[in-house]
């Protein structure tokens, strides 16, 4: 039996963080289209069931078109089943105040319910703080049946004083348990649980933001139903993936000598056309170079989906080179230097735009 677990889909997103009107409409319906390629793939590839790990939505207030659309998709291939356990960012919302509900979604609660596919027994619960406290307690299941178990939340050893949200993984060991399929943490994660089991975050199922990088999709479980076995996969399957690319621009005199060690590190980074990168400038740089942080960025904007720069740079100023200058560049430096109100990096910036405007070049921040 092949099973795919995914979670954090977080349809109907804002994605207005870095991209504009356009861009972020754009997104919305790229992620969505993202889970209807994933059910496309899992009807494809003879997948039975979805295991849906919490956040499919960002918010209650879901989009009549999306709402629909999911719907839609769930629908037209009677032949998967549909786990949905809902998160802390979903709500009642999307199946409430349907006149029929699907046939092919099965739904969790407050209380352990229990669902058998085959000779696969899965299991769900949608934690709170009321049930937090029983829930493991209060789990059972058959030794002898291929046990999976969906929950959403922070992964941890042992209880939290507020226990909303928390998976107690220590709680969770030698109960049975084959495959613990969680949501909540939004990159891949695989850890042993026990001698018998593993739990696994499958992250989400597309980066919506640079604390998002690198590749993200789904979990395909292939059970063997008769030895009890399973062969697990990571698919990637997002349709852009995020890079965070940081550039060492230590010595460099201008935004020209930049922009290629920029180059070379997104070379090295392996980024495409279509993805969406943050350029984090770093290193230390002489008070008197040349940068540009939007001309940098500019030179990439043709080469990628989205690209920004972050500039963490410090600025080197060799107190020595001034010291015995008796021009006006020397004198500026000194007089910055010696006041005790500024903090170390305030005098370089005020040296810096003190030396490019005595040198009549253009002040970019």
């Amino acid at each position: 039996m092949k099973l795919i677990h995914c979670a954090d889909l977080h349809l109907d997103s804002r994605m207005s963080r870095n991209l504009d009107t356009a861009g972020a409409k754009e997104r919305k319906s790229e992620i969505l289209n993202t889970f209807k390629r994933m059910v496309d793939y899992a009807q494809e590839n003879r997948v039975e069931a979805v295991l849906i790990a919490g956040d499919m939505f960002d918010t209650g207030s879901i989009s009549a078109y999306t709402r629909n659309t999911v719907l839609h998709i769930i629908e037209s291939h009677p032949d998967i089943t549909f786990y949905y356990l809902k998160g802390n960012h979903d709500r009642e919302y999307f199946l409430t105040g349907l006149e029929e509900i699907p046939a092919n979604i099965r739904t969790f609660g407050s209380r352990w319910t229990y669902y058998r596919q085959g000779g696969v027994v899965i299991a769900g619960l949608e934690l709170t703080a009321e049930n937090a406290g029983d829930a493991y307690v209060s789990l059972v299941l058959e030794n002898r049946c291929y046990n999976i178990v969906m929950l959403h939340g922070q992964e941890r050893e042992g209880d939290a004083r507020d226990k909303a949200e928390i998976v107690n993984i220590k709680a969770l060991r030698n109960r049975g348990i084959d495959y613990l399929a969680l949501g909540h943490i939004h990159a891949y994660k695989e850890e042993r649980l026990d001698a018998r089991g593993v739990y696994c975050y499958p992250g989400c199922l597309e980066g919506r933001g640079f604390d998002e990088c690198g590749p993200h999709g789904f979990v395909l479980l292939d059970i063997d139903e008769a030895s009890g076995t399973c062969v697990r996969q990571f698919v990637p399957f997002a349709s852009r993936t995020l890079y965070m690319v940081r550039a060492d621009v230590t010595g460099c005199a201008s935004t020209a000598e930049m922009t290629e060690r920029v180059s070379e590190a997104l070379k090295a980074a392996g980024c495409g056309r279509e993805d969406l990168v943050k350029i984090v400038l770093t290193g230390e740089l002489d008070v008197a170079c040349e940068k540009d942080v939007e001309h940098l960025a500019a030179a990439f904007r043709q080469s990628f989906y989205f690209v920004k720069v972050s500039d963490e740079t410090t600025l080197k100023i060799a107190m020595e080179d001034y010291l015995l200058d008796v021009s006006l560049k020397g004198e500026f430096v000194r007089t910055v230097m010696a006041d005790d109100a500024l903090s170390g990096e305030e005098k370089k910036e005020i040296v810096r735009c003190g030396l490019l405007a005595i040198s009549g070049e253009e002040i970019v921040g």
